[in-house]
């Protein structure tokens, strides 16, 4: 037996062995983070695969199927005008509310298609913390100075990151080279049928994970009563356009529908049975089709396959570690709370550290900073912990490790964390 060969094997069994000999069960903190890591999964389950990321990865298989990849390098290039590139980006990320997990799909999509590196990373930090929702809920509960300054801070922050990305990697090739050109091919309809296309899509996306506002009245409020009711109308012009510009029959159509619609009517207050019935309707309506169609299930399926199984180990590990909202992980809560105090540099530092790798669901950074603030959390730490935390999360991190590779992802993380730390000290210091 040539041991050279197996000393790998015989080193992680030993490794495996260890681990199992010694494994800290029966303590209370070990017991707990265990429990922790299992309810933050399960809860990221039911709040968020079916409802976010279902839609975030049919979302961007339709980009990369439907739209056309002159139009993207046009807008989003690593040759379109800058102030153009980075305006587009930045607003397209205004317009959802989604966390950092719901945005890699789309991500991934649109840098496929061939977004340069600097525009496509702009949308990237924006989709998650240029949150019009979240910038008002903060401006609410934690005061329109810290309301205003997260606004500012995040604008800046998408476009001064997403430039630094490209200055930074600008000798590592063009994205409009590496992908392949389709500017040959004749769009199968008109631009307008796949902008509303993908205008329904996101529709569905936003109205079903539109979040209760704080007060019971007003506008937000209004729209948050009648979210599904929206969500289903988004639905039902889903279903038109399959038939009509898709040519998929209405008997297939309304076959892949019925189940959503009959769960609607007989249990109106659990509408998640809908939803997911939708889903399901709609993945075998796709997935059975020839031609575009077939491409569109084929595309979201292979980002469902690249990023959930990350995703899943990510808040795993997170919860494990950092606990949920008012429960614990490994790591103590006082420690956080400790550390944070006053506005000194380590001070902004550990918030940007802490917001980078723990998970924030959308909108759930405020309570949870609310809390913090209570608890001693200075202005500028605050502050730091706000324009990094939404924007990133060790589950975003792992999957951007696969898309964009280590030494980018610990760039743009490295960029996040820097800056986030930077703003907080300069906003403490002001006031």
């Amino acid at each position: 037996m040539n041991w050279k060969d197996e000393w790998k094997p015989l080193a992680a069994i030993a490794a495996v062995f260890l681990l199992s000999f010694y494994l800290p069960v029966g303590i209370t903190r070990f017991d707990n983070a265990v429990s922790e890591s299992l309810h933050l999964v399960k809860w990221y389950a039911r709040e968020h695969v079916l409802l976010c990321l279902v839609p975030a990865f049919f979302i961007a298989g339709a980009i990369s199927v439907f739209v056309r990849q002159e139009a993207v390098i046009r807008y989003l290039g690593a040759r379109a005008k800058k102030w153009m590139a980075y305006s587009v980006a930045s607003v397209s990320g205004t317009i959802l509310a989604v966390c950092s997990c719901t945005v890699l799909p789309l991500f991934a999509s649109i840098h496929r298609r061939g977004a340069g590196l600097g525009p496509a990373i702009a949308f990237l930090y924006s989709g998650p913390a240029i949150n019009v929702l979240a910038i008002i809920l903060t401006a609410r509960v934690l005061g329109m100075e810290l309301g205003a300054a997260r606004a500012v801070g995040a604008v800046v922050f998408s476009v001064v990151i997403g430039l630094l990305m490209a200055l930074i990697f600008k000798d590592h090739g063009s994205d409009e080279t590496t992908a392949p050109s389709v500017a040959d091919l004749e769009p199968t309809r008109p631009l307008w049928q796949n902008t509303v296309f993908l205008g329904l899509l996101v529709a569905v996306l936003i109205f079903a994970n539109w979040g209760q506002p704080r007060e019971a009245a007003g506008f937000w409020y209004g729209v948050f009563v009648i979210k599904w009711w929206l969500t289903g109308l988004a639905a039902l012009g889903l279903v038109v356009t399959l038939h009509r510009w898709f040519g998929h029959p209405w008997w297939r159509v309304g076959f892949a529908a019925l189940p959503a619609i009959a769960l609607a009517l007989l249990f109106p207050k659990m509408p998640l049975l809908a939803f997911g019935a939708g889903a399901v309707g709609l993945s075998a309506l796709t997935s059975t089709a020839t031609g575009e169609s077939g491409d569109w299930f084929a595309s979201s399926w292979g980002f469902a396959k690249q990023i959930f199984p990350l995703l899943f180990f990510g808040v795993l590990v997170a919860g494990a570690l950092l606990g949920r909202p008012d429960h614990e992980g490994l790591i103590p809560s006082e420690w956080v709370s400790a550390a944070v105090g006053g506005n000194s540099l380590q001070a902004n530092f550990l918030a940007s550290v802490v917001g980078a790798f723990m998970y924030f669901a959308t909108l759930t950074e405020v309570p949870i900073l609310q809390g913090l603030i209570g608890s001693g959390m200075g202005k500028g730490p605050a502050l730091s912990l706000l324009l990094a935390g939404p924007a990133l999360s060790l589950p975003s991190m792992l999957v951007l490790n696969g898309i964009l590779g280590f030494r980018r992802t610990f760039v743009y993380v490295s960029l996040v964390v820097v800056m986030a730390t930077v703003t907080g000290l300069i906003y403490g210091v002001l006031f």
